[in-house]
């Protein structure tokens, strides 16, 4: 008899399989759960099983079951026919597939326990229950380390999402870190202080059930989890990455496996040859940890870490009478040395300076400082209307609002406005967003909200990301007449604004002379994106700007 009368005479029982999947959920458990019998043999006990079914033998198998296979019997036979090496799980998914559909959810809830999400972490250790590791989560683009400022909750608190587990101090400021999931603070593994955490390595560890505090009282990270944490991630790459150099003669590494290489060649992954280069390492120092003595990230980092440690140890014996005092080095100072340091070696900078009169700016301050009081604003200071000038002469020559890329120059619509501010933690130049667009009370207002922001070290990463342009005030406040600033990558320029004097400067008539106040301001360029022609251009447009003030008010 043909599979197809089989399944016509049972199409009535096949309208009710869910009941299989529903009621009979064990079966199916125990079904899958033989595992130790070869996959031949369970293929054909099953066929055996469902052709007995057909036929009308029952095998002490509830009816649901019978209502199921009898039609999923064309299924497993067809499957058999095509691969008879099929094993027993593929064989079972494919009959019970067409009957599952509207008993899965049934199915699942029986079986599934008490499992959590993929993402949660579980011990090794048999009596400590289901847990969340919490990482050191990047809250900047270019953070690879931060610290523990501190904890807002404490051990055995009831945490939910949205609410601040702690403040992470990055590598631009310190930023709140918020709570993703319900559930309890068991165990706080990086107190308040803790330095130099990679990203990525836990910090917290969160249980769902209040009872479950207690087992992590005593609990301490696994050695995977522990100092060495972050660089165990940057080991596994490296397999991957020499998987991705061979798969072009892909017989290659099988056949040179038992042959001893050549001893004088080093193995090593090409992140870290990159970075051995960069830093002028000879790999030939360097003992490898990686697959069968490989060289990766994590060895030239060891490396690089212990000549630092080396370096610093022979300075105090240089000389022993000099007293001295170490201070710590916080996270934005690190960024700030190591940007401009880069800014300095790799950015062809170059210096315009200009004198410009600020009579008439000063007398347009007044008037509207006027106006602010009366209306019970803020007053403008001389830096709000530099900011707006300057980002209306941006506007007039687009071509100094631009960044260098090895390809490209990529120039910017918008008009950011970044402004540098000093606190004791280190400089900060948080970010004025379309200054061009906004008027001179607004620019006012936002400057000293984000410079009250980075004295109080609580900058978000919108304040201070997206900068076009950079400004950099040291005349007003410290009196200094000229300087030469560094240039902000990947910006192309920056302003440097000194102080305005009184000088005596020619008169509008012959052997005329008058007084003036007159301000220095210094432009530096970076020599690809801005030629010497554009840069004096911009600096033209600007003190037209700050000279007739009134034309940035149209």
């Amino acid at each position: 008899m043909t599979y197809a009368t089989h399944v016509l005479r049972h199409s009535n029982k096949i309208r009710n399989s869910s009941n299989l999947i529903r009621h009979d959920s064990a079966i199916l458990v125990r079904w899958f759960s033989n595992g130790t019998r070869p996959s031949m043999e369970k293929g054909d006990d099953i066929l055996r099983c469902q052709s007995g079914l057909i036929s009308g033998e029952r095998h002490n198998i509830p009816k649901s079951f019978n209502r199921c296979n009898s039609a999923s019997a064309l299924s497993n036979n067809s499957c058999r026919a095509a691969s008879p090496t099929m094993s027993f799980g593929n064989a079972l998914r494919t009959a019970i597939a067409p009957c599952a559909s509207t008993g899965s959810m049934s199915f699942m809830r029986g079986s599934s326990g008490s499992q959590v999400p993929s993402r949660r972490g579980f011990s090794t250790a048999s009596d400590l229950p289901p847990h969340q590791e919490i990482g050191m989560p990047s809250l900047s683009p270019t953070m690879t380390e931060g610290n523990i400022a501190r904890w807002l909750k404490k051990e055995g608190d009831k945490v939910s999402p949205g609410e601040v587990l702690c403040e992470v101090e990055t590598d631009k400021a310190t930023v709140e870190m918020e709570c993703m999931e319900e559930g309890y603070l068991a165990k706080i593994l990086r107190e308040d202080g803790a330095s130099n955490i990679k990203v990525g390595e836990v910090i917290a560890i969160t249980v769902e059930e209040e009872g479950d505090i207690a087992k992590f009282k005593d609990y301490q990270p696994s050695t995977s989890d522990a100092t060495p944490s972050p660089k165990e991630p940057a080991s596994p790459p490296p397999p991957k990455e020499e998987v991705a150099e061979k798969p072009v003669t892909p017989s290659e590494p099988k056949v040179s496996k038992p042959s001893a290489p050549p001893a004088d060649r080093i193995f090593a992954s090409p992140l870290a040859r990159k970075i051995a280069e960069d830093h002028n390492i000879s790999l030939s120092n360097i003992k490898g940890t990686g697959p069968e003595g490989r060289i990766v990230k994590a060895d030239i980092e060891d490396y690089l870490a212990s000549r630092g440690k080396e370096a610093p140890a022979a300075a105090p014996k240089a000389d022993t009478s000099l007293d001295y005092t170490d201070i710590p080095v916080s996270q934005i100072r690190k960024v700030t040395a190591s940007r401009l340091l880069l800014s300095k070696q790799t950015i062809p900078h170059y210096y315009l300076s200009v004198d410009t009169c600020v009579d008439k700016l000063m007398e347009l301050r007044s008037q509207l400082n006027s106006l602010q009081e009366a209306s019970g604003g803020k007053k403008l200071s001389v830096n709000d209307l530099v900011i707006k000038a300057t980002a209306l002469a941006l506007r007039k020559v687009p071509q100094a609002n631009s960044s260098w890329t090895n390809e490209y120059i990529r120039q910017y619509h918008n008009i950011n406005i970044g402004v540098a501010v000093q606190t004791d933690n280190g400089l900060y130049v948080p970010v004025v967003k379309d200054a061009d667009k906004k008027g001179l009370s607004t620019i006012s207002e936002e400057v000293k909200n984000l410079a009250e922001k980075a004295k109080g070290n609580s900058l978000k990463p919108q304040d201070y990301e997206g900068g076009t342009f950079t400004v950099t005030n040291l005349g007003g406040p410290f009196g200094i007449k000229q300087f030469c600033a560094i240039i902000n990558p990947p910006q192309s320029a920056i302003l440097a604004v000194g102080s305005a004097e009184r000088r005596v400067v020619p008169g509008s008539g012959q052997d005329q002379y008058q007084f003036s106040s007159m301000m220095s301001v210094t432009l530096s360029c970076d020599h690809r994106v801005i030629d010497g022609a554009i840069g004096a251009e911009w600096l033209k447009a600007f003190k037209g700007y700050i000279e007739s003030p009134e034309s940035m008010l149209l």
